[in-house]
């Protein structure tokens, strides 16, 4: 195996290049300091279900402009790429979800490929609206969660985590856009992935979101909350207590400014919104913390 992190990226954006690949790499960047990273890229929402099967049966199976029919041109496919991140290399790989496995199958693909991290994005698919290619992603949150392995779930991410552990997610009336200070309880407060900031306010943070997660899975404890949104932090536990490396957050830690910025000057945002965004966040705190986590784990 390589001495890179190996990170897998469910990247659930990737029409949107600022919030897609632009916010991948605002996740990396933090690993990077340690040398270089391999992340391997699923769109599970745009892949055929042949790269899904060959997925299960082969194990890494690195997808081709024919294995995702359902690619989304507003940006463009590649297979792979490397970004230079101050002195390491990140590269960048599109492989496929399998499909068809069981969680027992899903564990066994996972512990193949060596990762030291797993990671979803935020998405424009909605958890109340469940699609049929969520039910391998679900299972692949559901299982990391559980193993061991550092695993952040990100606004979609928190509510696929979530509703993989047994919570509900309901559907509001309109969207939640903008900046709110977290409020912690006294788990936030000891938690490492923001205990840094002292006190019981929580880091100010970015949300965009109409789903809401609105009850605690059995099998998680909850770590803060915002004004708009009660369950907006959690952090897995094992069955004897354990406190799992594996977190939720409904909010964008990854939504950098400049990322916003250049975000509505190509339209992927509305005027309404690039205003509510203008106060500063703290949301590289959030993935500095959660990037200490996995490269303290590594072997």
């Amino acid at each position: 195996m390589s001495s890179a992190t190996r990170v897998l990226l469910l990247d659930l954006l990737v029409e949107r290049s600022e919030f897609g690949h632009g916010g991948n790499q605002e996740v990396v960047q933090p690993l990077a300091k340690n040398g270089d990273v391999d992340v391997f890229l699923l769109t599970p929402q745009m892949q055929s279900n042949e790269s899904g099967k060959k997925a299960a049966s082969d194990g890494l199976f690195f997808l081709k402009k024919g294995d995702v029919p359902d690619w989304n041109e507003e940006y463009g496919f590649w297979e792979s790429c490397e970004v230079s991140m101050g002195e390491n290399i990140s590269r960048f790989y599109r492989i496929a979800l399998p499909v068809g496995l069981d969680d027992s199958g899903m564990a066994d693909w996972l512990e193949a490929l060596g990762v030291d991290a797993v990671v979803c994005s935020g998405s424009r698919r909605n958890v109340t609206m469940w699609e049929g290619w969520m039910d391998g992603a679900a299972s692949l949150m559901r299982v990391s969660s559980n193993s061991g392995t550092p695993t952040l779930g990100i606004c979609f991410g928190h509510q696929l985590l979530c509703k993989s552990l047994g919570s509900e997610v309901t559907r509001a009336e309109k969207m939640s856009s903008g900046i709110w200070d977290m409020q912690l309880n006294s788990e936030g407060m000891s938690d490492v992935l923001f205990k840094s900031r002292g006190g019981t306010m929580g880091p100010a943070v970015v949300y965009s979101h109409q789903d809401h997660v609105i009850t605690v899975p059995d099998n998680c404890i909850l770590l803060g909350s915002a004004s708009h949104n009660e369950v907006t932090a959690v952090r897995v536990i094992g069955p004897k207590g354990t406190k799992l490396p594996a977190w939720g957050v409904q909010f964008h830690p990854e939504a950098a400014k400049h990322r916003i910025e250049r975000a509505f000057e190509w339209g992927h945002i509305s005027e309404e919104e690039m205003a509510s965004f203008q106060r500063e966040h703290d949301g590289a705190g959030v993935l500095e913390a959660f990037a200490n986590v996995v490269l303290g784990l590594r072997p």
